[in-house]
């Protein structure tokens, strides 16, 4: 009779390189999108602004791929174990980070459907043409706007929650953790 050897391997320290990858990529373009959308949104119509709505769409779906990309590495290779912390602090962890993931999407989708809603099509990079997620409603389109810039608000609220528990790791617990989603050597 054999017996099955237990397979050890040892826990993972840091994020694979396409993990990071995708997590710095991600926060400039929901950098960059926010940016532009609270910019965009005082401009007098102008072809800027309709530019700038077209360069906002195009970001948007972009994170939204990016995101769905994101979420599939996610759950396909397993991120590294969390470290030691009290329990609280690592059940806010992983409610901030589910919240995060839910607002990738919520976000975008949002703002594809306000669009929609709006009778302005979203053609990414101006050359694929994406099909409407709701018929042109005007009093539709006055609420999914607010709700993009409700959810936009929320994301960017869990983004500086975020950032705060990165500043608190690397300033008050010096324990390695913002190396994890650094390139090079840990």
């Amino acid at each position: 009779m054999t017996t099955a050897r237990p397979s050890y391997r040892p826990a993972k320290l840091r994020y694979d390189g396409f993990a990071m990858l995708l997590h710095w990529v991600l926060a400039v373009a929901i950098i960059g999108a926010f940016s532009v959308g609270l910019y965009m949104t005082d401009l007098p119509f102008s072809p800027t602004r309709l530019k700038l709505y077209n360069w906002h769409k195009w970001a948007g779906v972009t994170i939204l791929a990016l995101s769905a990309l994101r979420l599939l590495w996610r759950l396909i290779n397993r991120p590294p174990a969390d470290l030691p912390m009290p329990a609280w602090q690592a059940r806010a962890a992983h409610l901030v980070h589910g919240l995060l993931y839910v607002a990738f999407f919520a976000v975008p989708l949002s703002g594809w459907a306000y669009s929609s809603a709006a009778g302005f099509p979203v053609v990414w990079f101006g050359v694929l043409p994406l099909p409407n997620l709701v018929e042109a409603d005007k009093a539709l389109a006055h609420t999914l706007k607010e709700v993009h810039e409700l959810l936009a608000y929320g994301l960017a609220a869990l983004v500086l929650a975020h950032l705060g528990a990165v500043v608190k790791h690397v300033v008050l617990d010096r324990d390695g953790l913002l190396k994890r989603m650094l390139p090079g050597r840990g």
